[in-house]
């Protein structure tokens, strides 16, 4: 099972990789997506809104407050996300590539078929977080694992389980 969910994910990262400028391409044109280019919100309170398909590029996102938010399907795109508050966000299908996630509470929140490769979670906090079925680099998740307990209060799933601990 765990093979399969590697080799859908590695033809997901092709598949955006290979369609990656068509499909920017379209997203900008799309009056539903919201982009973030360059921002720099040091304090900036995100809190629960609905931010569906956002996109967030070269985003400076320090201390930012996305707790309770609905990212489904939002992009980050190398976004410093340091000492950010991720507690019960739901950034299920969403991708986060070359992002930093150091020192962010990632506590209760769910990034099930998340795809977060080349991504950074050095101290992150995941404590009943569900990453069922998320794509990170092998690393990460080890690192993720050290710390790694609880379950997650709206999916159920047991976080160390989510990410395939040993």
């Amino acid at each position: 099972m765990r093979i399969f969910q590697r080799l859908f994910g590695v033809l997901i990262c092709l598949l955006v990789l290979v369609t990656g400028s068509p499909l920017s391409a379209q997203a900008a044109s799309s009056a539903a997506i919201r982009a973030y280019d360059d921002v720099s919100a040091d304090t900036k309170d995100f809190s629960g809104q609905s931010l569906t398909q956002a996109e967030f590029s070269n985003a400076r996102l320090v201390n930012a407050n996305f707790s309770q938010t609905d990212l489904r399907g939002a992009v980050f795109n190398g976004s410093v996300l340091t000492n950010a508050n991720f507690h019960g966000a739901d950034f299920s299908d969403g991708i986060a590539y070359l992002s930093d996630f150091s020192n962010t509470d990632l506590s209760d929140a769910i990034f099930t078929s998340a795809m977060m490769l080349k991504s950074s979670f050095k101290n992150a906090t995941v404590t009943g977080a569900d990453f069922s079925f998320a794509l990170l680099d092998r690393d990460q998740v080890v690192r993720l694992c050290e710390s790694a307990s609880g379950t997650n209060s709206i999916t159920g799933v047991d976080t160390r389980e989510s990410l395939g601990c040993r």
